[in-house]
């Protein structure tokens, strides 16, 4: 594959390169290409955390299954509450959580009742324990006005009504789901399966960790960074290792991953060197969308298709690894599954307090710590260095701070968009 090579200078080598594609076209592009699995599999419960919903879950029981009380407290029929002054109610037993109180509640009368506890019948309205004087020896309380009728009381199918749709297919199972599907006592649930992606790292430089360096040899950090990305996802992982620095080696490794897997993604070698064959060999063997963004750190991002699976060749530098893959491949991957979230992840606009030095015409992403400055109010800040090999800087943030195409320099006590790390999955 013949492509032209940049003229700019390093420090602009964004400018005047009409291959480079917008981030918001390589989206586009990416979401073109999605096409979810159909696949799905019935699993337990406990087992159903991060995984997509196939179908619609409809409720089979009312939430909560029975009218109880919200609080502790004494459960009465709202037409004896006093409309001034006090009244002298008799305590007829108590009512608890998994043990109801036993016969009907005259008019005049009341029941002790524990949070969650079947309303007796003939009561409808809770009074706090501590809106009430109790008697010495509990046999009755003295009730005061200001009440409402039906207060302090859940009704059955409140929450969820019998027969309600309740979680839609693309919803991904998170703790709130579990605990939701669990109310409703459904035990197992119909998922997608997981989705495949094989990964490996090119580079004639990198080691194992264990191996010895010699002079100019590094340890290969990108697939340990990685499988952590994909392992969150919950993906099924397939590591193919090391990739020798030559044509025939990257061609094997396509051949192998792209019959293994949904999604090939590759570290190193999507650049303009001329020992760097990702491009050239996906062009021969599969199919290009787009093989250089206007991104920085991120630049040298191949996309495309080999056979039936995706294909994202993503840079060798460790930072630009990470911010391609949760900017770019994390949520084609979560759509992939079978999500319906967007592919754009959500961000906020916080006050920046550092100054940020930007051109027009790329995608920059900055490294940053999000927290609150001596007045509580939340602002970001830069961690100071923008290599894209300092992996260490992506230990040190917590958030991306974007700022997008068209945007120039920022100076401090300016809004900018932040991107969260714990909204990455």
């Amino acid at each position: 594959m013949s492509e032209p090579r940049p003229t700019a200078q390093a420090d602009d080598c964004y400018s005047g390169d009409p291959e480079l594609l917008p981030m918001d076209e390589a989206l586009a592009r990416i979401d073109a290409m999605l096409r979810p699995i159909a696949d799905d599999e019935r699993v337990a419960l406990r087992d159903a955390l991060g995984r997509i919903l196939s179908t619609t879950v409809v409720s089979p029981v009312d939430v909560p299954g029975h009218t109880n009380s919200a609080m502790d407290g004494y459960a009465l029929a709202a037409t004896d509450l006093p409309a001034d002054g006090e009244r002298d109610m008799p305590v007829l037993g108590t009512a608890w959580a998994g043990r109801p109180f036993d016969g009907t509640v005259a008019a005049g009368a009341c029941v002790r009742v524990m949070t969650g506890a079947v309303m007796p019948q003939g009561t409808d309205t809770v009074i706090m324990k501590e809106q009430v004087r109790e008697a010495d020896d509990g046999a009755s309380v003295m009730v005061g006005g200001g009440h409402r009728p039906g207060q302090n009381v859940r009704q059955a199918g409140e929450d969820i009504a019998a027969g309600a749709r309740v979680l839609e297919p693309g919803k991904r199972i998170m703790p709130a789901e579990l605990g939701l599907l669990a109310s409703l006592g459904i035990g197992e649930v119909a998922v997608k399966r997981r989705l495949r992606v094989a990964f490996f790292s090119t580079g004639d430089e990198l080691r194992s960790i264990g191996e010895p360096l010699a002079l100019g040899e590094v340890y290969d950090s990108n697939r340990y960074t990685l499988h952590g990305m994909l392992a969150r996802l919950g993906v099924d992982i397939v590591d193919l290792g090391v990739v020798r620095d030559t044509k025939d080696a990257v061609r094997a490794a396509f051949e192998e991953a792209a019959r293994a897997a949904d999604v090939v993604i590759s570290t190193g070698g999507a650049s303009t060197g001329e020992a760097d064959f990702i491009a050239e060999t996906l062009a021969e063997i599969g199919e290009v969308r787009f093989w250089r963004i206007a991104i920085r750190p991120g630049r040298p991002l191949a996309f495309g298709r080999l056979g039936e699976a995706l294909f994202f060749g993503l840079p060798g530098n460790p930072v630009a690894v990470m911010v391609t893959f949760y900017l770019l491949v994390q949520p084609a991957l979560v759509r992939l599954m079978g999500s319906a979230a967007p592919l754009a992840s959500p961000t906020v606009r916080v006050t920046c307090s550092t100054r940020l030095r930007k051109k027009p015409g790329r995608v920059e992403v900055y490294r940053a710590v999000l927290e609150h400055d001596a007045d509580g109010r939340p602002t970001v800040r830069s961690t100071g260095k923008t290599g894209s090999g300092l992996l260490h800087t992506m230990s040190d943030a917590n958030c991306f701070i974007l700022l997008p195409q068209e945007a120039v320099s920022v100076e401090p006590g300016s809004e900018v968009e932040v991107l969260p790390f714990f909204g990455l999955a």
